[in-house]
């Protein structure tokens, strides 16, 4: 006979295990019932508002939300967060960013979360470096050091796919590093336009 799961017994397990942001299976090793249980549970729990579902199979705790930077780690994989919304977080821009963007070698996607949009470019693999594990309070994501940030973004914009930004703020940022990201692209045109930005 299998343990009937509560949701309250639920929710404080999940908090307990750092759990915010958890697959099908991951709640089913966690909570030992039989398959269809755990499914239905998951189901009557996203409607009931214990959980909320990210995109299809991965859920999180909807009365302890993960920060948007998490949500975006983990709906998209392998990612990390990078372009305007890096470089927002930096005060690289000074504008306020609110689609969570993100680079990832996958294919290209966007992806909705309530009111939140998620987007995500792909780069090619030798460029898929540059970024560090932030922890701020109760959060730890994936995001681009600041000089990749800037590097990820302007390669877009020289491939005219994003618009260009003139109102940077490098004051701080490693000139050095930046030119050094650059190569991993190995595009003349995207090393052309950091020459004239530095």
């Amino acid at each position: 006979m299998h343990t009937l799961l509560k949701p309250i017994k639920v929710r404080e397990d999940l908090l307990r295990r750092k759990m915010r942001i958890f697959t099908g299976r991951e709640f089913m090793r966690v909570f030992p019932v039989p398959d269809y249980v755990a499914k239905y549970f998951l189901e009557t729990q996203v409607h009931g508002g214990l959980f909320m579902r990210l995109k299809r199979g991965l859920y999180a705790l909807q009365t302890d939300p993960p920060a948007e930077e998490e949500i975006a780690n983990a709906i998209y994989k392998p990612s990390y967060i990078s372009f305007e919304y890096a470089l927002s977080y930096y005060h690289v821009i000074p504008e306020t960013v609110y689609t969570v963007t993100s680079t990832t070698t996958k294919a290209t996607r966007v992806f909705s979360v309530g009111h939140t949009a998620f987007s995500y470019r792909s780069i090619k693999t030798e460029s898929y470096t540059g970024y560090t594990l932030q922890t701020q309070a109760n959060k730890i994501f994936l995001i681009a050091e600041p000089e990749k940030a800037l590097v990820d973004y302007l390669y877009f914009v020289t491939l005219k796919k994003s618009p260009d930004n003139e109102r940077f703020v490098l004051t701080g940022l490693n000139a050095k590093k930046i030119r050094e990201y650059a190569s991993l692209f190995r595009w003349e045109p995207l090393n052309r336009r950091i020459r004239s930005l530095l």
